[in-house]
């Protein structure tokens, strides 16, 4: 049985729409998120024997017309369609079902992502066309959907659905976590198989790159992010060591023009002994010299894990630093201090690790003077790179529900995207408007970049890594219009 699988086009007039990002969005960088969730899934389903399609729209670009002649041509005899979507795009992604509903009348569609997951019931009620919407970690909901149509047995009595039944809303009980992720195919090996791995595009990374999750779940409690609050919760079910390199290998022997690997996890970091593990493994098998990876570290991480990772072939690590004001990262619950976040900087760079630093602003509590204290912490940090942003409080988080409960988020959701795709602020603060929480964005991006010390030190880095020097230039290549703008 055929299980169709799509990420659909959106926005794709004016570039790549990223929509697994954990803001989606047109890029400013170029970046590109490969599908992993999706992947995962159609992984799960191809190795339990289904006959898969896989289409990645925003990947080459496709528009909508070109996507349905794909889905035309390749559709026929398709049971399930599994259509990914998000937030900004919802009311596309449901129209777009739609269409393939008209094209094929008697399959099964399910709509799956952050926000379905977020708000099941409004997300089907904006269609009927739509049969069903799965909450949370999919995998299994997809492919026991996919079962029990081949089977002739019952789809909505799967776990983990909210679907229609006789113009009715039902809700069946959750699908539980997957708590062994070894059964789970490598991402890697449906990308050889199905994608090309080059048109994807990671801005903090040497091109071109695989990403792949080694875990799920977070056990920080941050308010604002959407993963951990929607879809996999806060129990970090881990990858085992070996399956994790075994993977690193599989790139390593098949993929031999690509770079690097990035690992998506919340906090890759989050078990000292199993990242040493992994390091350690890494290392005897010489993967440290043919692969350089890049991950996700929360600002607890220490020295000697740092060392190790830095032998085993890691580059770049990326911490969530957010606000430079301590009442602001206690109101969003980061669980960090000022002290911590110092001293995790020092250490990486007696580590020699670079660090990519995420700063968001529009926080409950900010102020224009936590903006700048954040903004005056970033210079003094003084990491290889940088970004801010405005909270983009996301359906289903607890930022969310404060921002949403005070009145403080304007539009709708397709109000999260400006017209050409990149990031909106939704945000009007009592103190703080939407206009000035970007403006000190785009400012502080601005004084951080355009700085003498910062362009004789990517320079230097650019002249001792010309790949790095290659990824900087193509990156700035993309931001440059709007970094010089007036």
């Amino acid at each position: 049985m055929k299980v169709y699988f799509v990420n659909p086009p959106f926005k794709a007039e004016y570039g790549k729409f990223s929509r697994e990002n954990r803001s989606p969005a047109v890029t400013r960088s170029g970046t590109l998120y490969y599908p992993l969730w999706l992947i995962y899934a159609a992984a799960v389903c191809e190795k339990d024997g289904f006959d898969i399609r896989f289409l990645d729209a925003p990947a080459t670009p496709l528009n909508e017309e070109q996507s349905m002649k794909v889905i035309a041509a390749e559709g026929k005899d398709a049971k399930l369609f599994v259509i990914s979507s998000s937030t900004p795009s919802i009311y596309s992604d449901v129209a777009f079902a739609e269409k393939i509903r008209a094209l094929y009348p008697d399959s099964f569609i399910l709509l799956v992502g952050t926000h379905p997951s977020a708000l099941p019931e409004e997300t089907l009620r904006l269609s009927e066309k739509v049969n069903a919407v799965a909450r949370k970690e999919f995998d299994y909901i997809v492919r026991d959907i996919a079962r029990a149509l081949r089977d002739g047995n019952d789809p909505l009595e799967v776990k983990g659905i909210t679907y229609w039944k006789n113009s009715e809303v039902c809700a069946n009980p959750d699908m539980e976590y997957i708590t062994d992720l070894d059964e789970i195919p490598f991402a890697a090996k449906f990308i050889k198989e199905h994608l090309n791995h080059k048109d994807y595009f990671f801005a903090a990374s040497t091109y071109p790159e695989i990403q792949i999750f080694t875990g799920r779940g977070c056990m920080a409690r941050c308010n604002f992010c959407v993963y951990p609050q929607t879809m996999h919760g806060h129990q970090y079910r881990l990858r085992s060591p070996e399956n994790v390199v075994a993977e690193f290998q599989y790139i390593a022997d098949n993929f031999p023009d690509v770079k690097e690997v990035v690992i998506e996890d919340d906090t890759f970091t989050a078990k000292k002994d199993r990242v040493i593990e992994i390091c350690k493994l890494l290392a005897e098998k010489g993967l440290n010299k043919h692969l350089k990876w890049l991950c996700n570290a929360r600002v607890n991480l220490d020295l000697e894990t740092m060392k190790a990772m830095k032998a085993a072939g890691c580059h770049l690590i990326i911490p969530g630093i957010e606000s430079g004001s301590q009442q602001i990262l206690n109101n969003i619950k980061k669980g960090t201090t000022i002290q911590q976040i110092q001293n995790y900087i020092a250490n990486a760079k007696k580590a020699k690790l670079m660090v990519h630093a995420c700063y968001m602003v529009g926080n409950n509590g900010e102020t224009r003077e936590t903006m700048e204290e954040t903004f005056r912490l970033a210079l003094k940090l003084n990491t290889d790179t940088a970004q801010f942003y405005p909270l983009l409080p996301f359906p289903g988080t607890e930022a969310y529900f404060w921002a949403k409960g005070n009145g403080y988020i304007k539009g709708g959701y397709a109000d999260y995207l400006k017209e050409d795709g990149t990031i909106n602020c939704v945000l009007e603060l009592p103190n703080l408007t939407s206009d000035e929480l970007v403006k000190f964005c785009d400012d502080a991006r601005k004084r951080y970049y355009i700085r003498p010390r910062y362009i004789l030190h990517r320079s230097w880095m650019g002249i001792k890594n010309p790949e790095d020097l290659k990824r900087s230039l193509k990156a700035f290549g993309s931001i440059k219009g709007f970094l010089f703008k007036k």
